[in-house]
């Protein structure tokens, strides 16, 4: 048998021709594929694994003395210290015009496997990234060593010996031989090719006189490995193999220091979020349940009296930031401060009541006061009657949303209310790039849990931008003020404003207390001192009644909240 090994043998290594292949020219110090075996009658140190050729077909034999190079052939040594450490010495033969890379795992399972001081003597180079032993190498002849720790388990009463000699090439490998020196010959050796997890054996395996464990496979897949166990006496060395159950094995999901440091980074960076986003909400809380200090809005200018609300706040807005919403009041009000403020004109027609325009749209007017008006009276419209804007209720929606940007604008508020907002936008935006980068990592083999860590981030943002309270700290001072002008429209007192001042400053103030839900009681106060009649307000009567205005005008008001909360 063995002499049919050593002609199979002999036939496999000489046979392998490169025709077809680039022009190789090997320096003077390449490598050759001499390989010692067995003869028939030779002692050996250990059991002989005897395989099948690698295949059956004859080749010719190379002439006497000719050695052979064979782009992408591998020939490695291993050597078992004293110590326990392993040193490895790869000698490597790349095709002309290629090159050829190794990336080894240096986690197998939970056995973790460490590499010390890679070098190259040749055209490439050798480096441990992470978890992994890269090797890359241009082409010709290179050698390739380094130091390898962890290959020796112990096994209660024996020792065993475990490296994989070659894992992760980005080529077939056409022809690997490998040997391994122990200071005692060992025993139960085990060669495993393919790819991983498989149970294919190595082409051979046997031990010389000398207990030397040598290795022969061709053929090796791309990515496929050669696995190396062998059995030692207990106590021959020290154990240094070492066990890491704590991490989810290997691969780019693996929690690595990189990986690891990036989660805890976020993990702080949310912590700390988290911290703004209580700050926040606590300091609106406070300001929703703090009593408003009273505001004077009214003004002296020489000896006339003003209305001005705090801040400039219109009626439309004072509503928008108590509630953080939109509400039909809000637009109702706005109707009434624009016929206030000369841009409508509101006159009763019997138990309806018509909204006539008086002045164009301009510059004065704000965004959604626009918007407001422009869904009343929409160009070549100049009247239109409450009756039939309930039966064809105008669209609300762009006014709804230029209330928001405007506030949003005046930094009253942050965002839509049960919108992203400007950080929940962000957060979106870096939880997606987080995603791809974490598939681009996982296919490429990189820390995959750095990316992740940024879609944690990126979520993380999403949510506390929709836990932050809408009312930014600005609005929530401006709530405060809204509240002061809430308590002036309950405790006005006619006789504080000269009678020259009444109607405007009644006027003025009338869509405010339409806005905050004061209209009736503002009215049974005050409408008794506009017996001369409003200026923006008609009624069918020749003699204005302050009281029948009294008990009219909340009814118009009911009627607009019923057009505008229709859409």
């Amino acid at each position: 048998m063995l002499t049919k090994w050593g002609i199979a043998a002999g036939l496999v290594v000489a046979g392998i021709t490169i025709v077809g292949q680039p022009t190789f020219s090997p320096p003077p110090n390449a490598p050759t594929f001499d390989f010692p075996l067995p003869t028939p009658g030779q002692p050996t140190g250990g059991p002989i694994i005897v395989p099948q050729p690698p295949t059956g077909e004859v080749r010719p034999t190379r002439p006497p003395g000719v050695p052979v190079v064979l782009p992408r052939s591998v020939n490695i040594q291993l050597k078992l210290e004293r110590d326990g450490s392993v040193s490895v010495v790869e000698q490597v033969i790349v095709q002309a015009k290629s090159t050829m890379t190794r990336t080894a795992p240096l986690r197998v399972g939970d056995r973790v496997f460490t590499v010390s001081d890679p070098k190259v003597d040749g055209n490439g180079t050798a480096s441990v990234t992470g978890d992994q032993l890269v090797i890359k190498l241009g082409e010709g002849a290179s050698t390739v060593s380094y130091k390898l720790d962890g290959a020796i388990a112990d096994l209660g009463d024996r020792l065993q010996f475990r490296w994989q000699v070659a894992s992760g090439w980005d080529t077939k490998l056409v022809f690997l031989r490998a040997s391994l020196l122990t200071p005692k010959p060992g025993y139960d050796f085990v060669c495993l090719a393919g790819a991983p997890n498989t149970e294919e054996r190595c082409d051979s395996a046997v031990t010389d006189a000398a207990g030397i464990l040598r290795v022969l496979h061709s053929d090796l897949d791309t990515g496929a490995r050669v696995d190396v166990t062998a059995t030692l006496d207990a106590g021959l060395v020290p154990a240094t193999a070492k066990f890491d159950s704590g991490v989810a094995g290997t691969g780019p999901f693996a929690l690595t220091p990189l990986s690891g440091g990036g989660l805890g980074l976020v993990l702080l960076l949310l912590i700390g979020g988290f911290a703004v986003v209580l700050t926040a909400r606590g300091r609106d809380t406070r300001a929703l349940a703090a009593e408003g200090a009273p505001v004077d809005v009214l003004v002296g200018q020489g000896e006339r009296v003003v209305f001005a609300s705090p801040d400039g706040i219109l009626p439309g807005q004072a509503g928008t930031v108590i509630d953080e919403r939109v509400d039909p009041r809000d637009l109702t009000a706005t109707v009434i401060d624009l016929a206030v403020r000369n841009y409508l004109w509101i006159t009763e027609a019997g138990p309806d009541w018509q909204i006539v325009r008086r002045n164009a749209p301009d510059d004065a007017l704000t965004a959604y006061e626009r918007a407001v008006y422009d869904a009343l009276l929409p160009e070549g419209t100049d009247a239109v009657t409450v009756s039939a804007l309930r039966s064809t209720p105008p669209r609300v929606a762009g006014a709804q949303s230029a209330v928001y940007a405007d506030a949003v604008s005046r930094s009253w508020l942050s965002r839509r209310p049960g919108g992203l907002g400007k950080v929940g936008i962000i957060g979106a935006a870096v939880a997606v790039v987080g995603a791809a980068v974490t598939v681009a990592l996982a296919l490429s083999g990189g820390p995959a849990l750095l990316g992740v860590a940024v879609v944690i981030g990126g979520i993380g943002l999403l949510l506390g931008a929709r836990l932050l309270p809408a009312r930014t700290k600005r609005g929530g001072l401006l709530l405060q003020q809204v509240r002061g002008l809430h308590g002036y429209l309950r405790a006005a007192r006619p006789d504080r404003v000269p009678v020259a001042d009444r109607e405007m400053v009644f006027s003025r103030s009338l869509p405010y207390a339409v806005a905050l839900d004061e209209t009736k009681q503002w009215l049974e106060r005050n409408a008794q001192t506009m017996s001369a009649g409003l200026y923006w307000y008609a009624a069918q009567e020749p003699r204005f009644d302050p009281r029948r205005f009294a008990d009219r005008f909340p009814a118009l008001v009911d009627e607009l909240d019923a057009v505008f909360g229709k859409r």
